[in-house]
């Protein structure tokens, strides 16, 4: 990965949204919830005042609305700050 996070910020690849329900009813793309968890593709190194305490490789919690969605090389991803995880597996 070519892009580095600065500072407290981590980059998320998100899950992949739900494609049916649990009864195999299929949801159009205009109502797919937004996922909260994805796994985590690079971290910065953290500040003075606060150490990182996620990892590439972490699957993570987030808010609904955390972080900025960005494109890298054709790939949808998030930055956020590590302050906007709620938990990791």
């Amino acid at each position: 990965m070519a892009l580095q996070p600065l500072s407290d910020r981590v980059l998320v690849r998100p899950a992949a949204a739900e494609q049916k329900t649990a009864s195999g009813i299929i949801i159009p793309d205009s109502a797919k919830e937004k996922p909260l968890k994805g796994e985590v593709i690079a971290v910065g190194p953290g500040t003075k005042d606060e150490t990182m305490q996620v990892r590439v490789g972490d699957v993570v919690l987030f808010g609904k609305y955390a972080g900025t969605e960005i494109e890298v090389d054709g790939e949808k991803l998030l930055i956020m700050r590590q302050s906007d995880i709620f938990a990791k597996f």
